[in-house]
């Protein structure tokens, strides 16, 4: 077992490498773009567009849909490409397909079929981007770093998660829907030019190695994975707490601004605290996976914060807006937490060859779910269920998703192993 008392060693100061500092820059004005848009999108077609709960289920769904159209030849066609450059195109493409939304609502043309449709294609492009940064951070900070990596890209995840919807609300209702959906589009921009100044070369894919057929490669993603134990219930837990976030995203708008009576700033405002939280957890992520060990972060910060999200439901209007907050503060925490933990331990097991096929195959798996989950809320919301009800079943959803965890083999470990050991066996350093 590792000396828990052990001296800590200090952080590598990541910051002092303009590589990464540009790359982090790029990913968190990217990361910003997505959460103004996430946030700006359903309150059009909620205040502006009158849509159903079955047409907010299907745009949320719409979002994340991406993931099960190219999920899985994703991490074989950006195991194919020059990464940051697969980066820049999707983030072009993603500010063109924005650029149509103020266009059509100042032509008078705007319908919640087309905000559906940017959502899809912006999510498809937002695969490609996302499994693209994830498989190159590994080659721009070095294995041993990938913790601190890592939490510092949460970090701007989640300040995005505040400020993008509380921004996307309020300039919503000041400028009309037009204008702040440019400026989500300009950003994607800015992301584009930070990652063009970039010095470092931006490494050709192999011209030998994986197998050429996309169906063979796909195959030993997915095999890899489920060969995995750890892996299996890390990506079966993470499935399950993505499904029911799906609920839950496809309701909380109609929640928020139709039950509670709260206009869209102020809507923004209250979804933007679970990005507080995931800033807190980013915050203290790789501390308390020292303190903790990386494998019991993955099972006991689940375990212990998920289950705030029983107090969403309960929220009135006034003071009893107060346990929402602290349940979406709470599970903003811990998900960031568990995600540095899992994430980089992804990343420090598969060998590089096979890192992006597998973080295909995980993203295709949890955002396939939360696709699924958010077409199942719409519906439930319509249903006799409710808008109330149906975040009653996310949140009861959402504690079911630490069993995987828990009663996998990272319940005995506190260490992960590092790469090069036979992983399917549940490595790891394990309790005295």
């Amino acid at each position: 077992m590792v000396n828990e008392q052990a001296t800590e060693p200090p952080p590598v100061s990541l910051g002092a490498g303009s590589a990464f500092r540009l790359f982090w820059a790029a990913e968190s004005v990217s990361q910003f773009g997505t959460y103004v848009g996430n946030a700006l999108l359903p309150l059009l077609a909620a205040t502006t567009l009158a849509a159903t709960p079955v047409e907010m289920g299907l745009l949320s769904a719409a979002e994340t849909t991406g993931y099960l159209l190219i999920g899985l030849p994703a991490g074989v066609w950006v195991a194919r490409a020059r990464q940051r450059l697969l980066m820049r195109r999707a983030n072009t493409g993603r500010a063109l397909l924005l650029c149509t939304i103020p266009v059509a609502w100042w032509a008078g043309l705007l319908t919640v079929a087309q905000l559906i449709a940017v959502a899809l294609l912006c999510g498809v492009l937002a695969v490609l981007f996302d499994v693209a940064y994830q498989s190159h951070l590994p080659a721009l900070v070095g294995r041993d770093h990938l913790l601190q990596g890592n939490a510092r890209l949460q970090s701007s995840q989640s300040l995005a998660q505040i400020t993008g919807p509380g921004v996307g609300g309020a300039f919503a209702q000041l400028a009309g829907p037009a204008l702040p959906v440019l400026a989500t589009a300009l950003g994607y921009l800015s992301s584009t030019l930070l990652l063009r100044r970039i010095r470092e070369p931006d490494p050709a894919p192999p011209v030998e190695g994986p197998d050429p057929r996309l169906l063979a490669e796909i195959r030993a993603g997915l095999r890899f994975l489920v060969r995995s134990r750890t892996l299996l219930a890390i990506t079966c837990c993470t499935a399950t707490a993505n499904f029911f976030a799906g609920v839950l995203s496809a309701v909380q708008v109609l929640f928020l601004t139709g039950v509670l009576g709260l206009s869209g700033a102020a809507a923004g405002a209250v979804l933007s605290v679970l990005g507080l939280g995931g800033v807190l957890g980013a915050l203290s992520a790789y501390r308390v996976a020292r303190r903790v060990g990386q494998a019991r972060a993955v099972w006991l910060v689940p375990l212990v914060t998920f289950p705030a999200l029983l107090l969403v439901p309960v929220a009135e209007r006034g003071m009893m807006l107060a346990p929402a907050l602290v349940g979406l503060l709470v599970t903003g925490y811990g998900v960031v937490v568990y995600n540095v933990a899992q994430v980089s331990y992804r990343q420090v097991v598969c060998p590089e060859t096979m890192l992006t096929r597998v973080n295909a195959s995980v993203r295709f798996v949890g955002f396939g779910a939360m696709t699924v989950g958010a077409l199942a809320g719409g519906v439930l919301g319509e249903s006799a269920a409710g808008v109330r009800g149906t975040l009653w079943i996310a949140a009861c959803g959402s504690c079911l998703a630490a069993v995987w965890v828990v009663c996998s083999p990272l319940r005995g470990m506190r260490d992960f192993a590092r790469a090069g050991v036979d992983e399917a066996d549940g490595p790891g350093e394990r309790d005295a």
